[in-house]
């Protein structure tokens, strides 16, 4: 068998990485000239992690990422809201890892060309459609800098082509734009001294604006200082309000657009973040967008992945995750089935229910309601925090999230 995959970032590569786990051959092929280290931070949770290492990743991880102690929410005065415990300090059999998205990519590529070889991975290859008969399915790309069209055949093709999917807008032509809902979303990452244990994340704020803070990368500097992230989420407008910019993960965000919000929403955290911005230089802004989740990914021999499939409002630290789990559940249903139409099948019926409810959890705020909630009924803080919210509603928030998405316990030590 041969597998067609459109798209190298994370879902792309552990698609390929994991097919090459079940002897099924893969070749990957994305539009950028170089697959790069390019991003910010972002978290990959224990269930996505418990597959990378069952291929042999850990110890690459390791190297370059945070095992992510602790969680707290706070809201916008610095009071703790809800705290916890991640990953194997939780008691899971696994990680959960605060990492640079391109130090990700980059442990995934170097995997692929490692055991598939070099010539897996085509680069400077868009996607500009697909077809697909009895026997095989095709992709046509438009190879940069020659003009040349190519076509490439194998037993299916898989999208892993990101939010702006060429496949999945053939596949679904009138789906229109990517849905804002109104909160523009700026990232950063800055060396920085560390706080609390120095491998803590916090996520603070209210309705209006939240703040997201977590090392990603400890180098073992002489001066002890982290690769330290942040990202601020504000609230422009609502759902009906024209999308500012057209949503791209690279565009540059200005400080005079993001700093008011930080200013004036958060006070006495666990360190400044002004001061964080200020010294950060380069920023990324990015509306936060997906799209409503449709009633099929397969199409004959073609499937969607990952943000192709299922694109998802940044919170909850499910996005890569969910990639690589559709990854994992994707080459299991090849391996395990003598149809490859039937195997893309099963993998859907599998796959979309769990993360349709994600991206419509996602939508509400997933686990990070905890801090709406609280700031709904306590806008100026509280004596106890109990007087603003029971402990059994901020864990039903909490643990329902955490066991819709699969990263509960339970599931994770199965």
């Amino acid at each position: 068998m041969k597998v067609i995959i459109v798209g190298g970032g994370i879902g792309g590569l552990a698609t390929a990485l994991m097919l090459h786990d079940r002897g099924i051959d893969a070749e990957v092929y994305e539009r950028s000239a170089e697959i790069r280290e390019m991003g910010v931070g972002i978290n990959t949770l224990p269930h996505a992690i418990r597959e990378l290492a069952n291929i042999g990743l850990l110890e690459d991880l390791d190297r370059v990422a945070i095992r992510t102690y602790e969680l707290t929410y706070q809201n916008r005065h610095g009071q703790t809201v809800w705290h916890e415990l991640r990953g194997t300090h939780a008691g899971l059999d696994v990680p959960q890892f605060s990492i640079h998205r391109g130090r990700l990519q980059g442990v995934l590529k170097d995997a692929v060309i490692a055991r598939l070889g070099a010539d897996a991975i085509k680069t400077g290859h868009a996607c500009t459609g697909v077809e697909s008969d009895a026997g095989s399915a095709t992709a046509v790309f438009e190879v940069r800098g020659s003009g040349e069209t190519k076509r490439v055949s194998g037993d299916c093709v898989i999208a892993a082509d990101g939010i702006h999917s060429a496949v999945r807008q053939q596949l679904y032509p009138d789906q229109g734009a990517p849905k804002w809902n109104g909160i523009m979303l700026w990232r950063g990452a800055c060396l920085w001294d560390p706080f609390q244990t120095g491998k803590s994340m916090v996520i603070a704020g209210g309705m209006d604006a939240k703040l997201v803070l977590y090392p990603i990368a400890d180098d073992g500097r002489d001066d002890g200082k982290v690769l330290m992230n942040w990202a601020v989420a504000a609230k422009l407008g609502d759902a009906s309000t024209p999308m500012p910019r057209r949503e791209d993960w690279n565009r540059e965000g200005k400080l005079e657009e993001l700093l008011p919000f930080v200013e004036n929403n958060f006070h006495h955290g666990v360190l400044d973040p002004v001061a964080l911005i200020r010294a950060t230089g380069t920023f990324y802004e990015y509306p936060m967008c997906d799209r409503d989740p449709v009633e099929a990914w397969t199409f004959g021999r073609t499937t969607l992945l990952g943000d192709a499939a299922h694109p998802m409002y940044p919170v909850g630290s499910n996005g890569a995750s969910q990639a690589i789990l559709d990854a994992r559940c994707l080459a299991d249903k090849l391996a395990d089935m003598d149809s490859v139409e039937a195997a893309l099948k099963a993998y859907e019926a599998e796959r979309l229910p769990m993360t349709a409810t994600i991206v419509q959890q996602n939508r509400s705020g997933g686990p990070e309601r905890v801090i709406d909630l609280v700031e709904q009924r306590a806008p100026g803080g509280f004596d106890k925090l109990e007087d603003a919210a029971t402990h059994a509603e901020l864990e039903a928030v909490v643990r329902g999230y955490q066991k819709t998405a699969g990263f509960d316990r339970e599931t994770v030590n199965r």
